[in-house]
C-alpha cells in the first residue's frame, strides 16, 4: 500500500490567484489506478514531483509497504515516471533507450535484447529498433519513453499524461501493458485529463482543487 499522509509542500507565491499550499493525503493499493485531474496549474506536477522525490514536502509521511519513501533517493524509491517530454537519450538508438530500463549499464543479456525487441513490436514500432529519437515522431518516442518505463517492473508507476497525441490503435496497445503491470501488484497513479484514458485504467477518480484531492464519483 502506498500512503500519503499530510503530505505539504510550500511554494513562495505572489499571484492572489495562485494556491501557494498543497497538502496530499490518498492511499493507493497494489494493482490499483488512481486517476489525478485537474486544470494546468492545479498541482499535478507538485504531486508527482513530492512523489519520485524530486521536490522536498515540509510534513507529511510517505510509506510504500511499510517503508519511509521519504528517507530514501529517488533512484532507491522504487519508482518509475514517465512524462510528457519523453526524456530519451538522443545519442542512443531506440533499442538502447528501452533497454535502460532493464540493464541501466547498458549491457543487456540475450533475454533482455529479446524482452526489448518484443516489447518494441507490441507498441508498433519493430524495425525501428536502431533508429535515434530525433528519427522518430513525437508519439513515436512517447512509446518508447512509456515501453522503457514498463519494462523496469518498478511497483509504483506515475504517468504524466502518457497518451497525448497518439492514435486509437497504439493506446490500446499500451493501455495493456499499463494493465498488465496493475496485474503484476504495480501501484499507477496517472495524471490526465482524457476520458478514454480514465475510463481504461483508473480504479478511483479525484481532482485536485485549491491544493488538495477531491474524490470524482
Amino acid at each position: 500500500m502506498l500512503e500519503c499522509r499530510d503530505l505539504i509542500f510550500h511554494y513562495d507565491r505572489h499571484d492572489p490567484g495562485e494556491t501557494p499550499d498543497f497538502h496530499f493525503d490518498f492511499r493507493l493499493a497494489p494493482g490499483e489506478c488512481l486517476s489525478v485531474e485537474g486544470p494546468s496549474g492545479a498541482g499535478k506536477s507538485t504531486l508527482l514531483g513530492l512523489l519520485a522525490g524530486f521536490l522536498e514536502p515540509a510534513s507529511g509521511t510517505l510509506v510504500w509497504q511499510h517503508q519511509d519513501l521519504l528517507a530514501l533517493p529517488p533512484w532507491e524509491r522504487g519508482i518509475t515516471t514517465v512524462f510528457q517530454e519523453h526524456n530519451l537519450f538522443d545519442q542512443l538508438p531506440v533499442w538502447l533507450n528501452v533497454g535502460l530500463g532493464l540493464a541501466p549499464d547498458m549491457r543487456l543479456s540475450r533475454e533482455q535484447r529479446y524482452r526489448v525487441r518484443e516489447g518494441l513490436a507490441e507498441v508498433g514500432l519493430e524495425g525501428l529498433h536502431d533508429r535515434l529519437p530525433a528519427e522518430l515522431s513525437g508519439g513515436q518516442r512517447q512509446r518508447v519513453a512509456l515501453l522503457r518505463a514498463l519494462l523496469r517492473g518498478s511497483k509504483i508507476l506515475l504517468l504524466d499524461e502518457p497518451f497525448s497525441g497518439l492514435d486509437e490503435t497504439t493506446r490500446d496497445g499500451l493501455w495493456a501493458l499499463v494493465r498488465r503491470q496493475k496485474a503484476a501488484g504495480a501501484a499507477v497513479l496517472l495524471v490526465s485529463h482524457d476520458r478514454d484514458d480514465i475510463e481504461a485504467l483508473a480504479d478511483r477518480r479525484c481532482r485536485l482543487q485549491a491544493g488538495r484531492l477531491l474524490p470524482v464519483s
